[in-house]
C-alpha cells in the first residue's frame, strides 16, 4: 500500500496517516497480521516527522487497529468489537448529520453517500 500525505491539506498529517491506514484495512490492501514500516521508515518514506508517525501509530493502537510489539513493530490487529464500533459510529455520525442538516442536506442524500462510500470497502461485502 502506498501512503501519500497531502501537504497542502488543512488536515493534520497524523490524521491523514491514520485515515489512510484505516482505508487500507477496510479495502483489504492491508490485512490482519501485516507489519507496518517502523516509525523511522514510515517517516522517511512519506516525508514527515517521526513524532507525527509515532502519534498516528499510538492513536491506531488506542483505537484497536494495531498492536505494537518490540520485536515485530507495528502489526495490524483489528480489535473486532461490533457493539463498541456501533457506539462510536453513532457518536461520530450525530455531529456529521447535524452539520449536514444545517447545510440543508436531505436524508436521501445521506443514504446515497453512505451506500457509495460503503461500497468502496471490499471487506464489508456480505
Amino acid at each position: 500500500m502506498v501512503i501519500r500525505i497531502d501537504f497542502d491539506s488543512n488536515e493534520a498529517y497524523y490524521i491523514q496517516l491514520c485515515n489512510q491506514i484505516i482505508y487500507g484495512i477496510a479495502n483489504d490492501k492491508i490485512k490482519e497480521g501485516d507489519n507496518l514500516p517502523s516509525v523511522r521508515q514510515m517517516a522517511e518514506a512519506i516525508g514527515i516527522n517521526m513524532h507525527t508517525v509515532n502519534k498516528a501509530y499510538s492513536i491506531l493502537k488506542q483505537e484497536g487497529y494495531l498492536k505494537v510489539d518490540r520485536r515485530k513493530g507495528a502489526v495490524i490487529s483489528v480489535r473486532a468489537d461490533k457493539y463498541e464500533a456501533l457506539e462510536e459510529l453513532y457518536d461520530e455520525m450525530r455531529i456529521l448529520l447535524a452539520k449536514a442538516a444545517c447545510k440543508g442536506v436531505s436524508a436521501n442524500d445521506v443514504h446515497e453517500i453512505v451506500k457509495k462510500v460503503y461500497s468502496d470497502f471490499k471487506m464489508l461485502e456480505e
